[in-house]
């Protein structure tokens, strides 16, 4: 059963966050070599609430997906190239997922393999889309109302924004309690997610598009000093 992970890591220097720029190329060959992985991707993030154009130079992260929990969990552990990454770093945290839903592609591939097992507690979402050259500025003058709103959302327990290339490959990922809260947010007819969607269905805004969903399986490391999945639970008691 195919397991995902993304992996966060915070970068406190300028020298430490230049590494980090500038392995968003030289990873590459690494990763490329890295034994089971079958797809990867390295991400920047935005600031604020993350689903801005704007970089933020100090979070970068890891996309990749492996044979199963096993693999994963060995290899986002005990591989050389994570262990640069977190020798480097001041803090990373990373979500190990199991995908249940999945449409559309990311760079012409559906990376995602979906498993018939019902989401159980934390229910991760991850979008990511190519945006057309023309509507860019449209599209980010639309992200502001969904990131207030994101960042304002009571129930969400963790959110971000990532890319690939700034302004054009945008990603958000989020984690929420269960998937009916989820849904909520996202298909509340007068919200500014909804509204977003709208805009992009009926503007043909993208070449292509991916929305996912996952069952979170574990985590390792922290963020913000300590782990999101484990504040939300004992701020919910």
């Amino acid at each position: 059963m195919q397991t995902v992970s993304i992996s966060f890591f915070r970068f406190p220097t300028i020298i430490a966050r230049t590494w980090a720029f500038t392995m968003m190329g030289a990873a590459r060959l690494s990763l490329l070599h890295e034994r089971e992985i079958s797809f990867w991707k390295l991400c920047g993030s935005g600031t604020g609430e993350g689903f801005t154009p704007i970089p933020n130079t100090a979070v970068y992260a890891i996309v990749a997906t492996w044979e199963n929990d096993e693999v994963a969990h060995d290899r986002v552990g005990n591989s050389r190239l994570w262990q640069r990454y977190r020798r480097k770093s001041q803090e990373d945290w990373t979500v190990f997922m199991v995908p249940i839903a999945s449409r559309g592609k990311w760079s012409g591939r559906a990376p995602f393999m979906t498993t018939k097992m019902k989401a159980h507690g934390p229910l991760a979402v991850l979008t990511r889309a190519t945006i057309k050259t023309r509507v860019a500025i449209p599209f980010w003058r639309q992200m502001p109302d969904v990131s207030r709103a994101i960042g304002t959302n009571p129930h969400v327990i963790f959110k971000i924004g990532l890319g690939e290339v700034p302004f054009l490959h945008p990603i958000t990922f989020s984690i929420w309690p269960d998937t009916e809260t989820m849904v909520e947010f996202a298909r509340s007819p007068s919200g500014p997610h909804q509204a977003a969607i709208d805009a992009v269905r009926e503007g043909g805004w993208f070449h292509e598009d991916l929305f996912t969903r996952f069952t979170v399986t574990g985590e390792s490391g922290s963020w913000g000093g300590g782990s999101p999945l484990e504040k939300r639970m004992h701020a919910d008691v």
